[in-house]
């Protein structure tokens, strides 16, 4: 009987998107806590041109405290060239002469991409064609999550409650006056559809709070229209929606294997520090201030409300058709309401996000939890039929 080989997992972190170095930070944490004895990372990092690299700067060493990395051709990088016939053996670096060389058979990848070109569907799909298994959410439920606009949508016709809002298409808007000559026409968009203030915008597919504006003074059209142009240069699709009476508690779910049922952490609670009240959580107090804010878990709330707040997240999850892994936000209002805010496929997961830590205070620690992701894509009947020809050998 032959050893247990370690399976070999692709890691990739970085992106074209704006959360490139929150990805860098994330990839930083799980390599740092994957399980040497059983897993052999292959990192793969991925440059804001699109560029996937290998043999680059070791994930392991960045840190946020020391700024925001970001994954760059070094003299040692190599560039990964795929083969998409060859599947899980496809994967190639060009080497200085040209030549390719195998990274060898690769049992599966974990993509710790936040944002489009990695949380958007794109990258699923290129897996999926090239039967390559992979952690997280399918093509639709990683497309439908990336677009808040097809998030509401999916989970309004579901029966789960969402924030009122509309969306709007800026693209035929006068760019060449900030917006200002749309002031009016967004005023009264807004007005028609009784949103009361404050309001957020945002841009419907972008994450980590990049571009959101509260706008607070009611009848404000040029307030409104700078903040719809701060949204548009992240998406020319555009959310406006009403501000919430309510907590924002976020719910880890957790689905390795396809067709089991969905699990929901203990729910968690972002405390921001500053007790600001004009401050909301935006993306300087998630990532790059320390002080900002601490996360609960369990969130300081009745156990029925916490119960409900994992019901509706599961349900959320399976709403949109997650699999794997998502972090359900959701808003609990005063009476009780709970409606859902947001889906996030590839959550951030440095030792200090959300996701982990809600797990943490569940019961499954952050290797554990990597772990379980991971063993629940990789097919078993691949190790059972080379056992078998061990055993015949």
């Amino acid at each position: 009987m032959s050893m247990t080989t370690k399976k070999r997992i692709v890691v990739m972190y970085g992106g074209k998107a704006d959360e490139h170095s929150i990805s860098c930070i994330s990839a930083a944490g799980v390599l740092r806590a994957l399980d040497a004895d059983r897993f052999e990372a292959i990192e793969v990092g991925i440059t804001k041109h699109g560029e996937w690299l290998v043999d680059g700067v070791d994930p392991r060493s960045w840190n946020m405290a020391d700024g925001l990395p970001t994954v760059t051709r070094t003299p040692g990088s190599r560039d990964v060239v795929l083969d998409m016939a060859l599947g899980c053996d496809g994967f190639f670096a060009r080497d200085a002469d040209g030549t390719l060389a195998s990274l060898g058979h690769v049992d599966a990848v974990l993509p710790v991409l936040h944002g489009p070109f990695g949380e958007d569907g794109t990258i699923q799909g290129l897996f999926e064609m090239m039967g390559v298994p992979y952690v997280g959410c399918g093509v639709l439920a990683s497309a439908a999550c990336m677009d808040k606009h097809f998030t509401k949508a999916l989970l309004s016709s579901a029966g789960i409650p969402v924030a009122p809002g509309i969306t709007l298409d800026t693209r035929a808007f006068d760019h060449a006056s900030g917006f200002a000559a749309n002031a009016d026409q967004l005023l009264a968009a807004v007005e028609d559809a009784g949103l009361a203030y404050p309001l957020f915008v945002k841009p419907s597919r972008a994450g980590s709070s990049f571009g959101v504006t509260k706008v607070e003074h009611a009848g404000d059209a040029a307030e409104l229209a700078a903040a719809v142009l701060e949204a548009s240069h992240h998406d020319w699709k555009v959310l406006v929606e009403q501000g919430i009476d309510a907590r924002e508690i976020e719910c880890a779910v957790l689905c390795p294997e396809a067709g089991s049922e969905p699990k929901a952490s203990l729910p968690g609670e972002i405390v921001l520090d500053h007790h600001d009240e004009d401050q909301f959580y935006d993306f300087d107090s998630k990532y790059m201030d320390a002080s900002a804010s601490h996360v609960e878990v369990p969130a300081d709330l009745p156990g029925d409300v916490l119960e409900q707040v994992r019901e509706i997240a599961v349900k959320a999850f399976k709403a949109v058709d997650g699999a794997g892994l998502a972090r359900v936000d959701t808003f609990v209002c005063p009476d009780g309401t709970v409606m859902i805010n947001e889906i996030n496929t590839m959550p951030g997961f440095t030792p200090i996000s959300m996701y982990p830590k809600a797990w943490e205070a569940t019961g499954i620690g952050y290797t554990d939890l990597i772990s379980r992701l991971i063993d629940g894509v990789i097919d078993p009947a691949a190790d059972a039929s080379v056992s078998a020809a061990d055993t015949v050998a």
